[in-house]
């Protein structure tokens, strides 16, 4: 959710500013905007809607100079989509200007404070309540010029700012009187340091920066950096001192382009076999029958002392823990519960003594997802993650974890990411396995069928054209259903998720058992139904609950394995799937659907890769 760039060099800032925040459109928003230094006196340009559509012209109608200046793209949590309350805000006196992602619970209190002290507001944001907050604590230290100690007063004001404000942040903040400084700090949204040569970036998402450089720095929670353009200082509200660690990133300007592809949604479901190739790569033992990770951090007594597992998840990470559910308890015998995450944090949960936590995010930042495992630990569990981001902060906090290694994901919709999580979740199934009673053949047969699956999803996508064909069928349709059974059910719920997110499409996933406790009352000939039916163990009841809908004319799209004729009787449209082992099916499964959801959202002329309303990174509760 919402975006910040930042930069401070020789070169002019505007564009380096707009480019960033083009770079960040992907995580959605409503707005957008830029303040720059120019000559001590701070410019504003900002404005509501899409960047090529609303600041862009504005920058080109009314141009800003200047060598340091801070971006913003805005995700509305407090007051409308509108000019007046885009980022940056100012303060009262017009020579702060702060950028800011998450949160300010105590904005109220802190507004009403200032009212009294004869401050005005022009906004009905957060944000402008703690810019006015930073530059009343700013004429304070800035009165005290020579008492300082040489600290910056820009960066000790945002500090006594801070210890007033309850809530998350990512802020970067510039003033008038401090040329040469940006001032950065986070808790609970995430926030980098981009290291240049002669120059240097702050932003919330390497994406904005790559193309600069690759040398970050990831600010942990309740950090305060202080950055000019031959330098870096952090300091941390808590304990003073702050652990400062450069890493390298692990993508280029290019993997985060678009490409051929008409959307960044195609690009990255064409990009699953190289995905699935890279979750599985030097983790596949193929001479102990097992899989093996370098960074769980638990020795094999440990390992096997694992009663229970929950695992937290949020969104599309949520079906993933659904299908990790159904694999760990078949293939080790674990008792596992899934959590919303959300719902984890605020309900008194019973973790048994033998119990570790085990959470799922894409971005590693997911801020349900991290409450999870900050409230596991602080119950005295382990709390493992499967995250695609490196020096993500769920990354860095948890005990231990697994990276995707699925590269950027830039579109809105989870595709590879999804299908990733659910190949280390299968890895971790034969892991944890075979310290406990899964047979070796039995663990090569799934480890063998996953290193099948790259060539799979290859043949699957030769199947695009038929596929584009079918969803144009169906794309007028208002409503639809997907059913599946076992191992495939979760990928009903998946396949309804993504066609709602990208085609807004009222869509439900079902178990195909749970239709005639209710759900069938609203099947008719306008109402299609996407049937996931792989000839698995589930095969002959799955036909059953198709049939009923057959019954009652609803349109049918069935999901069948190579060779099952008898589908061509009962379903208005087939796809097929290479065949494989059920607990396989899952991540095949997927691809299609993936693909059905694309094209009747293309054919509907939608916003694939910015879903309205919809954010990549989820940083608030």
């Amino acid at each position: 959710m919402c975006g910040i760039i930042g930069f401070v060099g020789k070169k002019s800032a505007a564009p380096i500013l707009l480019e960033g925040l083009r770079r960040l459109e992907y995580r959605g928003y409503d707005s957008a905007g830029v303040a720059l230094l120019d000559e001590g006196s701070v410019l504003i340009r900002k404005k509501k809607g899409k960047i090529d559509e609303g600041l862009a012209r504005l920058l080109k109608s009314e141009p800003v100079a200047g060598n340091l200046g801070i971006g913003h793209t805005r995700w509305a949590t407090h007051g409308v989509p509108s000019d007046k309350n885009s980022h940056p805000h100012l303060d009262q006196s017009g020579k702060i200007a702060v950028v800011h992602n998450g949160v300010i619970e105590n904005y109220d209190a802190l507004k009403q404070r200032l009212l009294k002290a004869g401050h005005t507001f022009k906004s009905d944001t957060d944000t402008e309540v703690l810019a006015h907050l930073i530059g009343v604590h700013y004429e304070k230290r800035h009165g005290q010029n020579g008492k300082n100690g040489g600290e910056n007063p820009l960066t000790q004001a945002v500090c006594d700012a801070l210890r007033e404000v309850i809530g998350t942040y990512g802020l970067a903040v510039i003033c008038a009187g401090q040329p040469g400084t940006i001032v950065g700090a986070r808790r609970g949204s995430p926030l980098i340091i981009g290291i240049g040569t002669g120059e240097n970036f702050l932003a919330s998402d390497a994406n904005a920066i790559v193309a600069h450089t690759k040398k970050v720095v990831y600010l942990s929670d309740y950090d305060v950096a202080t950055v000019t353009s031959d330098r870096f200082d952090v300091l941390n509200l808590g304990t003073d001192t702050a652990t400062v660690q450069i890493s390298n990133l692990e993508f280029s300007q290019e993997d985060a382009a678009r490409g051929r592809h008409a959307h960044f949604m195609l690009k990255e479901i064409y990009e699953q076999p190289r995905a699935i190739e890279n979750a599985l790569r030097g983790r596949v033992d193929a001479e102990g029958a097992t899989a093996k990770f370098g960074g769980l951090n638990m020795s094999v007594s440990e390992m096997r002392s694992i009663d229970r597992i929950v695992i937290a998840a949020s969104g599309t990470s949520w079906h993933a823990a659904l299908v990790g559910e159904y694999l760990i308890e078949e293939l080790a015998q674990i008792p596992v519960e899934v959590e919303f995450a959300h719902e984890f944090c605020y309900r008194n949960c019973p973790l048994e003594k033998n119990t570790v936590l085990l959470v799922l995010s894409q971005s590693g930042e997911t801020a349900d997802t991290l409450a999870a495992l900050r409230e596991a630990k602080r119950r005295g569990h382990r709390a493992l993650a499967i995250v695609n981001v490196v020096g993500s902060t769920i990354a860095r906090e948890s005990d231990g974890g697994i990276y995707m290694h699925a590269g950027p994901e830039i579109g809105v919709a989870s595709t590879k990411a999804f299908v990733s999580t659910l190949a280390v979740l299968s890895l971790l199934a034969v892991h944890l396995g075979r310290m406990r009673n899964l047979p070796a053949r039995r663990a090569l047969e799934i480890l063998h069928a996953l290193e099948a699956v790259p060539k799979q999803i290859e043949s699957l996508l030769t199947q695009n054209n038929s596929l584009k064909k079918i969803a144009k069928k169906y794309a007028k349709a208002e409503d639809f259903f997907f059913l599946g059974r076992g191992y495939t059910f979760p990928i009903a719920l998946e396949g309804a998720l993504k066609l709602k997110e990208i085609s807004y499409i009222h869509a439900e996933g079902y178990s195909a058992a749970e239709m005639k406790h209710g759900p069938i009352a609203l099947i008719d000939k306008n109402t299609p139904t996407v049937f996931l039916v792989p000839q698995d163990s589930m095969y002959d009841k799955t036909m059953a609950n198709l049939a009923m809908i057959r019954a009652r004319q609803g349109p049918i799209i069935a999901l069948a394995t190579e060779g099952d004729q008898a589908i061509k009787k009962v379903a208005n449209d087939v796809i097929y799937l290479p065949k494989a082992l059920e607990p396989i099916y899952p991540i095949i499964a997927t691809v299609p659907l993936q693909l059905f959801a694309y094209h009747i959202a293309a054919a509907r002329g939608c916003d694939v890769d910015k879903p309205r309303n919809l954010a990549k990174s989820v940083t608030v509760e």
